[in-house]
């Protein structure tokens, strides 16, 4: 059996805090306001696998509470798949677009997708991740905020 699900995430920008997508730092940007480290490559994956098992959502699993504070979303996303395991799945493969007018990822995707790829223990061919623009439009195109849209196809193995 196989099923499919998909993640949203967005946050706005926080000056205080480092830029981290898909479990990398980018350099010389303005972080993302949240609870943990913002990575919202991390928490939309996440949400689309555990979507797709039909496990609830990385809030329900990693609550806004002091545990979770500051926590790595690269980590995280290994606990998502460590809990799919454990209920017999295991990720195929996911799917990741990044919406952001600034800054510019495109030098950062590979590092991202290898990080991700690690995180899931997936074939680094199975992941991929890239970013795209609104041309000025809506909260992202005003460069006030990072989003991300994701797949994941995942499968039953026992």
């Amino acid at each position: 059996m196989i099923r499919v699900g998909t993640g949203f995430d967005a946050h706005a920008f926080d000056e205080s805090r480092p830029l981290v997508l898909g479990g990398v730092t980018i350099p010389d940007h303005a972080g993302l306001s949240g609870h943990s480290d913002a990575d919202v490559v991390s928490h939309a994956i996440g949400d689309a696998l555990l979507g797709a098992a039909g496990m609830g959502d990385i809030g329900e699993m990693f609550p806004a509470d002091e545990k979770w504070r500051g926590a790595s979303s690269i980590d995280l996303l290994g606990e998502v798949r460590r809990a799919l395991g454990s209920q017999g799945w295991a990720v195929v493969n996911v799917d990741a677009t990044v919406v952001a007018e600034r800054p510019r990822l495109a030098p950062h995707t590979v590092e991202m997708t290898n990080r991700i790829a690690v995180s899931l223990e997936i074939p680094f061919e199975m992941v991929s991740v890239k970013a795209t623009t609104t041309d000025g439009l809506g909260f992202t195109g005003r460069g006030e905020g990072i989003a991300t849209f994701a797949v994941a196809l995942i499968e039953n193995v026992g």
